[in-house]
């Protein structure tokens, strides 16, 4: 399995799937609140941008205009990322 196979399975069984719980979560707990301090809108904005931006790097890969070398060192800081999170 190459970088680019394994950058977008990580994507979309991990990372993606993460995401959307998050923001979910921060949805449901701005509705119970009925409010949301700039703190929430920002890290709901970060949450947001941030699936974008997987869900863009999983269509570059599909279309395969990613190169090995990229996916590789994206895949890197996102396990990174991911380990730091569970600790």
């Amino acid at each position: 399995m190459n970088s680019n196979e394994k950058l977008k399975n990580f994507l979309t069984q991990e990372i993606i799937p993460d995401l959307e719980e998050a923001i979910d979560e921060m949805f449901s707990m701005i509705e119970k609140a009925k409010m949301a301090s700039i703190a929430d809108k920002e890290e709901l904005q970060d949450l947001q941008e941030m699936h974008a931006e997987c869900k863009d790097i999983v269509s570059e890969i599909e279309a395969g205009e990613m190169p090995e070398e990229e996916a590789e060192s994206i895949l890197k800081e996102f396990v990174e990322m991911k380990t730091a999170d569970e600790e």
